[in-house]
């Protein structure tokens, strides 16, 4: 499935909440701690800032009328949307509770950040797997790929698929900017047998699996290029050699090098 953004809220930041906010709301409605769902975007993503989402989607009309702070919230909602210039906008403020976007996955799946550091060798991706997805919700900032695999984050993960990102990409500032449509649809996959992807999918897990050695750093501390520590260096090293290897290329192998195959393989797509 290619990627597709995350959620839309259009709620005015009023369903958003830092840890503090959070704290002090729930001191204040203690039977809303239930709702509250961590929340990601590029920057929660990557840079590991925390921010939690009020999720009254569920919410029942008889559980929300004895929550009045959480009715406040979406009082607070539908007069910023029925204030909004846009009619879709406007529209949607009969149901203050509705996103405009609403993309949560029901299966395991991989996130990537739009936007991402150029000094990096890595674009920070990470794989959620459903059991781990519950409490979580992600933002249009970053781009959803439902059911992807292991298999498939390996090669997203990858030297190769980096520098098919940095040449085609467009770029916000200096940052390569991640498109669906320009790098994720155009990017030509290899064709495996079961035993090569599953070699590509236990590289890919030993890469998350060195990631979560490191709880208290976030994946900007991770993949900065100075900082990032050696045993996960050397699990991408390894999986750029067998993800390499996939592509008929030396793990060596130059920039251009991989280029000039991946347009190759590129042109046979489209012939």
């Amino acid at each position: 499935n290619p990627p597709s953004i995350g959620l839309l809220p259009i709620d005015g930041g009023f369903f958003l909440f830092t840890p503090e906010e959070k704290a002090s709301f729930i001191n204040q409605e203690p039977a809303s701690a239930q709702y509250f769902k961590e929340w990601y975007g590029a920057d929660e993503l990557v840079k590991g800032k925390k921010r939690f989402f009020l999720w009254l989607a569920d919410c029942t009309p008889s559980e929300l009328r004895k929550l009045p702070s959480c009715k406040k919230r979406i009082e607070l909602v539908r007069a910023f949307r029925q204030r909004s210039k846009a009619k879709a906008t406007r529209d949607l403020a009969a149901y203050p509770t509705k996103f405009h976007v609403t993309n949560i996955p029901k299966e395991d799946f991989i996130v990537i950040p739009e936007v991402t550091s150029e000094h990096r060798d890595y674009i920070p991706m990470e794989y959620v797997f459903k059991k781990e997805a519950k409490d979580k919700l992600f933002s249009n900032l970053v781009k959803l790929v439902p059911g992807g695999t292991l298999f498939h984050f390996g090669v997203l993960q990858s030297k190769v698929h980096m520098v098919w990102t940095k040449a085609i990409c467009g770029y916000k500032d200096f940052r390569p900017r991640y498109s669906t449509d320009v790098v994720y649809n155009n990017f030509p996959w290899p064709t495996l047998s079961e035993n090569e992807m599953d070699a590509i999918a236990q590289t890919a897990a030993a890469i998350l699996a060195v990631r979560k050695k490191y709880k208290d750093s976030s994946l900007a501390d991770l993949y900065d290029v100075d900082a990032m520590p050696n045993d996960l260096r050397k699990a991408h090293q390894e999986n750029d050699r067998v993800v390499s290897k996939a592509y008929g290329l030396a793990v060596d192998a130059e920039e251009q090098q991989i280029i000039d195959r991946l347009f190759s393989m590129y042109k046979d797509l489209i012939r």
